[in-house]
Protein backbone atom coordinates (compact mmCIF):
# COMPACT_ATOMS: atom_id res chain seq x y z
CA UNK A 1 0.00 0.00 0.00
CA UNK A 2 2.62 2.54 1.04
CA UNK A 3 4.71 2.64 -2.16
CA UNK A 4 1.72 3.82 -4.21
CA UNK A 5 0.94 6.91 -2.14
CA UNK A 6 0.98 10.43 -3.45
CA UNK A 7 1.39 13.24 -0.92
CA UNK A 8 -1.78 14.55 0.71
CA UNK A 9 -1.79 17.76 2.70
CA UNK A 10 -5.16 17.55 4.47
CA UNK A 11 -3.43 17.62 7.84
CA UNK A 12 -2.25 21.18 7.30
CA UNK A 13 -5.28 22.36 5.35
CA UNK A 14 -7.71 21.72 8.21
CA UNK A 15 -5.78 23.79 10.71
CA UNK A 16 -2.76 22.01 12.12
CA UNK A 17 -1.24 25.46 12.56
CA UNK A 18 -3.84 26.17 15.23
CA UNK A 19 -3.18 23.86 18.21
CA UNK A 20 -6.57 24.54 19.79
CA UNK A 21 -8.29 23.05 16.74
CA UNK A 22 -6.24 19.89 16.98
CA UNK A 23 -6.82 19.58 20.69
CA UNK A 24 -10.54 19.39 19.95
CA UNK A 25 -10.15 17.00 17.01
CA UNK A 26 -7.83 14.64 18.84
CA UNK A 27 -10.00 14.69 21.94
CA UNK A 28 -12.97 13.44 19.92
CA UNK A 29 -10.83 10.88 18.11
CA UNK A 30 -9.64 9.60 21.49
CA UNK A 31 -13.22 9.54 22.81
CA UNK A 32 -14.42 7.65 19.74
CA UNK A 33 -11.59 5.14 20.07
CA UNK A 34 -12.38 4.64 23.76
CA UNK A 35 -16.05 3.98 22.91
CA UNK A 36 -15.04 1.35 20.37
CA UNK A 37 -12.70 -0.06 23.01
CA UNK A 38 -15.72 -0.37 25.31
CA UNK A 39 -17.56 -2.31 22.60
CA UNK A 40 -14.45 -4.42 22.05
CA UNK A 41 -14.55 -5.36 25.73
CA UNK A 42 -18.04 -6.71 25.13
CA UNK A 43 -16.72 -8.74 22.19
CA UNK A 44 -13.81 -10.09 24.23
CA UNK A 45 -16.16 -11.22 27.00
CA UNK A 46 -19.12 -12.51 24.99
CA UNK A 47 -17.80 -14.00 21.75
CA UNK A 48 -15.72 -16.80 23.35
CA UNK A 49 -18.73 -17.66 25.51
CA UNK A 50 -21.11 -17.81 22.57
CA UNK A 51 -23.21 -14.91 23.86
CA UNK A 52 -25.06 -12.45 21.62
CA UNK A 53 -23.48 -9.04 21.05
CA UNK A 54 -26.80 -7.30 20.51
CA UNK A 55 -29.62 -9.03 22.38
CA UNK A 56 -28.46 -8.60 25.97
CA UNK A 57 -27.69 -5.19 27.46
CA UNK A 58 -24.49 -4.53 29.37
CA UNK A 59 -24.59 -6.24 32.76
CA UNK A 60 -22.32 -7.18 35.63
CA UNK A 61 -20.63 -10.53 35.12
CA UNK A 62 -21.02 -11.36 38.82
CA UNK A 63 -24.57 -10.35 39.77
CA UNK A 64 -26.06 -9.82 36.27
CA UNK A 65 -27.38 -6.39 37.27
CA UNK A 66 -27.88 -4.21 34.15
CA UNK A 67 -25.31 -1.45 33.95
CA UNK A 68 -26.78 2.06 33.74
CA UNK A 69 -25.60 4.34 30.96
CA UNK A 70 -23.82 6.65 33.41
CA UNK A 71 -21.85 3.66 34.73
CA UNK A 72 -20.85 2.68 31.21
CA UNK A 73 -18.86 5.73 30.12
CA UNK A 74 -15.48 4.58 28.78
CA UNK A 75 -12.56 5.14 31.19
CA UNK A 76 -14.50 7.62 33.34
CA UNK A 77 -16.94 5.14 34.89
CA UNK A 78 -14.16 2.71 35.78
CA UNK A 79 -12.27 5.44 37.62
CA UNK A 80 -15.36 6.84 39.34
CA UNK A 81 -16.51 3.41 40.56
CA UNK A 82 -13.01 2.27 41.45
CA UNK A 83 -13.33 -0.68 39.09
CA UNK A 84 -16.31 -2.10 41.04
CA UNK A 85 -19.91 -2.93 40.21
CA UNK A 86 -22.22 -0.33 41.76
CA UNK A 87 -24.67 -3.07 42.85
CA UNK A 88 -22.57 -5.94 44.20
CA UNK A 89 -19.24 -4.16 44.71
CA UNK A 90 -17.35 -6.93 42.90
CA UNK A 91 -14.24 -5.78 41.07
CA UNK A 92 -14.23 -5.62 37.28
CA UNK A 93 -11.21 -6.84 35.41
CA UNK A 94 -8.59 -4.17 34.75
CA UNK A 95 -8.90 -5.26 31.11
CA UNK A 96 -11.92 -2.98 30.64
CA UNK A 97 -9.92 0.13 31.41
CA UNK A 98 -6.78 -1.02 29.58
CA UNK A 99 -8.54 -1.91 26.31
CA UNK A 100 -10.45 1.39 26.27
CA UNK A 101 -7.25 3.33 26.93
CA UNK A 102 -5.28 1.41 24.29
CA UNK A 103 -7.94 1.90 21.61
CA UNK A 104 -8.37 5.60 22.38
CA UNK A 105 -4.62 6.20 22.34
CA UNK A 106 -3.87 4.17 19.21
CA UNK A 107 -6.78 5.70 17.26
CA UNK A 108 -5.41 9.15 18.10
CA UNK A 109 -1.90 8.18 17.06
CA UNK A 110 -3.22 6.65 13.82
CA UNK A 111 -4.81 9.95 12.79
CA UNK A 112 -1.68 11.90 13.72
CA UNK A 113 0.55 9.42 11.90
CA UNK A 114 -1.46 9.62 8.67
CA UNK A 115 -1.44 13.41 8.78
CA UNK A 116 2.24 13.84 9.58
CA UNK A 117 3.23 11.39 6.83
CA UNK A 118 0.88 13.15 4.37
CA UNK A 119 -1.05 9.99 3.65
CA UNK A 120 -4.69 10.03 2.48
CA UNK A 121 -7.09 10.88 5.30
CA UNK A 122 -9.05 7.69 4.59
CA UNK A 123 -6.12 5.53 5.63
CA UNK A 124 -6.94 6.46 9.21
CA UNK A 125 -10.20 4.50 8.84
CA UNK A 126 -8.32 1.42 7.56
CA UNK A 127 -5.80 1.69 10.37
CA UNK A 128 -8.38 2.21 13.10
CA UNK A 129 -10.28 -0.91 12.02
CA UNK A 130 -6.99 -2.83 11.96
CA UNK A 131 -6.17 -1.55 15.46
CA UNK A 132 -9.61 -2.55 16.76
CA UNK A 133 -9.18 -6.01 15.25
CA UNK A 134 -5.58 -6.50 16.38
CA UNK A 135 -6.25 -5.51 20.00
CA UNK A 136 -9.32 -7.74 20.20
CA UNK A 137 -7.67 -10.76 18.61
CA UNK A 138 -4.53 -10.40 20.75
CA UNK A 139 -6.59 -10.47 23.94
CA UNK A 140 -9.00 -13.23 22.93
CA UNK A 141 -6.33 -15.53 21.50
CA UNK A 142 -4.03 -15.02 24.48
CA UNK A 143 -6.81 -15.90 26.93
CA UNK A 144 -8.96 -18.41 25.04
CA UNK A 145 -6.69 -19.69 22.23
CA UNK A 146 -9.18 -18.82 19.49
CA UNK A 147 -9.45 -16.22 16.72
CA UNK A 148 -13.24 -15.93 16.31
CA UNK A 149 -14.91 -15.67 12.90
CA UNK A 150 -17.37 -13.18 14.43
CA UNK A 151 -14.55 -10.62 14.43
CA UNK A 152 -12.60 -11.75 11.35
CA UNK A 153 -15.40 -11.83 8.77
CA UNK A 154 -16.90 -8.38 9.52
CA UNK A 155 -13.40 -6.84 9.50
CA UNK A 156 -12.57 -8.41 6.13
CA UNK A 157 -15.88 -7.18 4.70
CA UNK A 158 -15.33 -3.69 6.13
CA UNK A 159 -11.86 -3.52 4.56
CA UNK A 160 -13.20 -4.47 1.12
CA UNK A 161 -16.03 -1.94 1.35
CA UNK A 162 -13.64 0.82 2.43
CA UNK A 163 -11.38 -0.02 -0.51
CA UNK A 164 -14.29 0.56 -2.88
CA UNK A 165 -15.24 3.82 -1.15
CA UNK A 166 -11.69 5.22 -0.89
CA UNK A 167 -9.69 3.76 -3.81
CA UNK A 168 -7.02 6.49 -3.50
CA UNK A 169 -5.59 4.60 -0.53
CA UNK A 170 -4.45 1.91 -2.96
CA UNK A 171 -2.82 4.23 -5.48
CA UNK A 172 -3.81 7.79 -6.28
CA UNK A 173 -6.79 9.95 -7.19
CA UNK A 174 -7.09 8.14 -10.54
CA UNK A 175 -7.38 4.65 -9.04
CA UNK A 176 -10.79 3.10 -9.72
CA UNK A 177 -12.85 1.34 -7.08
CA UNK A 178 -12.56 -1.95 -8.98
CA UNK A 179 -8.76 -1.73 -9.09
CA UNK A 180 -8.64 -0.86 -5.39
CA UNK A 181 -10.93 -3.77 -4.57
CA UNK A 182 -8.65 -6.11 -6.51
CA UNK A 183 -5.54 -4.80 -4.73
CA UNK A 184 -7.18 -5.16 -1.32
CA UNK A 185 -8.53 -8.67 -1.96
CA UNK A 186 -5.27 -9.91 -3.48
CA UNK A 187 -3.20 -8.42 -0.64
CA UNK A 188 -5.13 -10.57 1.79
CA UNK A 189 -5.63 -13.66 -0.36
CA UNK A 190 -2.00 -14.35 -1.33
CA UNK A 191 -0.47 -14.50 2.18
CA UNK A 192 -3.58 -16.28 3.50
CA UNK A 193 -3.25 -18.92 0.77
CA UNK A 194 0.42 -19.42 1.65
CA UNK A 195 -0.45 -19.84 5.32
CA UNK A 196 -3.31 -22.20 4.48
CA UNK A 197 -0.99 -24.43 2.43
CA UNK A 198 1.47 -24.41 5.32
CA UNK A 199 -1.32 -25.43 7.71
CA UNK A 200 -2.41 -28.28 5.42
CA UNK A 201 1.17 -29.48 4.88
CA UNK A 202 1.82 -29.41 8.62
CA UNK A 203 -1.30 -31.46 9.26
CA UNK A 204 -0.27 -34.07 6.69
CA UNK A 205 3.40 -34.28 7.65
CA UNK A 206 3.37 -33.69 11.40
CA UNK A 207 -0.03 -35.36 11.89
CA UNK A 208 -1.10 -32.44 14.08
CA UNK A 209 -2.28 -28.88 13.74
CA UNK A 210 0.78 -26.64 13.43
CA UNK A 211 -1.19 -23.48 12.81
CA UNK A 212 -4.85 -22.62 13.30
CA UNK A 213 -7.29 -21.55 10.61
CA UNK A 214 -8.05 -18.49 12.70
CA UNK A 215 -4.49 -17.34 12.02
CA UNK A 216 -5.11 -17.77 8.28
CA UNK A 217 -8.18 -15.56 8.49
CA UNK A 218 -6.25 -13.02 10.54
CA UNK A 219 -3.63 -12.67 7.80
CA UNK A 220 -6.41 -12.35 5.23
CA UNK A 221 -7.91 -9.48 7.22
CA UNK A 222 -4.50 -7.87 7.78
CA UNK A 223 -3.75 -7.93 4.06
CA UNK A 224 -7.13 -6.44 3.15
CA UNK A 225 -6.58 -3.55 5.57
CA UNK A 226 -2.82 -2.89 5.48
CA UNK A 227 -1.76 -4.25 2.09
CA UNK A 228 0.46 -7.12 1.02
CA UNK A 229 3.66 -5.74 2.63
CA UNK A 230 1.79 -5.25 5.90
CA UNK A 231 0.43 -8.79 5.90
CA UNK A 232 3.82 -10.29 5.04
CA UNK A 233 5.51 -8.24 7.76
CA UNK A 234 2.90 -9.31 10.33
CA UNK A 235 3.42 -12.95 9.36
CA UNK A 236 7.21 -12.89 9.51
CA UNK A 237 7.25 -10.82 12.70
CA UNK A 238 4.86 -13.28 14.35
CA UNK A 239 6.86 -16.29 13.15
CA UNK A 240 10.11 -14.91 14.54
CA UNK A 241 8.88 -13.41 17.81
CA UNK A 242 6.52 -16.33 18.46
CA UNK A 243 9.33 -18.82 17.95
CA UNK A 244 11.63 -16.93 20.31
CA UNK A 245 8.85 -16.72 22.91
CA UNK A 246 8.08 -20.43 22.53
CA UNK A 247 11.74 -21.40 22.94
CA UNK A 248 12.08 -19.25 26.06
CA UNK A 249 8.87 -20.70 27.54
CA UNK A 250 10.09 -24.22 26.76
CA UNK A 251 13.44 -23.60 28.43
CA UNK A 252 11.83 -22.08 31.52
CA UNK A 253 9.27 -24.86 31.89
CA UNK A 254 11.83 -27.52 30.86
CA UNK A 255 9.34 -29.02 28.43
CA UNK A 256 10.27 -30.37 24.97
CA UNK A 257 9.85 -27.67 22.33
CA UNK A 258 7.51 -29.87 20.27
CA UNK A 259 5.14 -29.93 23.24
CA UNK A 260 5.22 -26.17 23.75
CA UNK A 261 2.13 -24.52 22.30
CA UNK A 262 1.64 -20.75 22.07
CA UNK A 263 -1.15 -18.59 20.64
CA UNK A 264 0.06 -16.85 17.48
CA UNK A 265 -2.64 -14.17 17.49
CA UNK A 266 -0.92 -11.73 19.89
CA UNK A 267 2.26 -11.84 17.78
CA UNK A 268 0.36 -11.34 14.53
CA UNK A 269 -1.45 -8.42 16.15
CA UNK A 270 1.83 -6.90 17.34
CA UNK A 271 3.22 -7.14 13.82
CA UNK A 272 0.16 -5.37 12.43
CA UNK A 273 0.40 -2.55 14.96
CA UNK A 274 4.11 -2.09 14.27
CA UNK A 275 3.40 -1.91 10.54
CA UNK A 276 0.62 0.65 10.99
CA UNK A 277 2.91 3.09 12.76
CA UNK A 278 6.32 2.22 11.28
CA UNK A 279 5.45 0.56 7.97
CA UNK A 280 6.52 3.49 5.83
CA UNK A 281 9.92 3.55 7.51
CA UNK A 282 10.28 -0.26 7.31
CA UNK A 283 9.37 -0.24 3.62
CA UNK A 284 11.90 2.49 2.79
CA UNK A 285 14.56 0.75 4.88
CA UNK A 286 13.87 -2.52 3.05
CA UNK A 287 14.41 -0.94 -0.37
CA UNK A 288 17.45 1.00 0.84
CA UNK A 289 19.11 -2.18 2.06
CA UNK A 290 18.08 -4.08 -1.06
CA UNK A 291 19.51 -1.46 -3.43
CA UNK A 292 22.70 -1.08 -1.46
Amino acid sequence: MFPLFEEYNWFHRIGVGYPQIWYIILFWVFAFGSCLGSFLNVCIWRIPRGESLSKASSHCGSCNTPIKWYDNIPLVSYLVLGGKCRACKQHYSMRYFIVELICGTLFTLAVLSAGLQKQPMAISAFNCIAIFYAVGIAWIDAEYRIIPDKLSYPVILAGLILSCCFPEVWGNAETTWLTALGFSAASGAFPALFLALFAIAGKLIAKKEVIGWGDVKYILAAGVLTGLPGAIFSLFFASFSGTVYGVVCGLISKRPLKRTSIPLGPFLAAGTLIWIFAGNFIWKLFWFLKLN
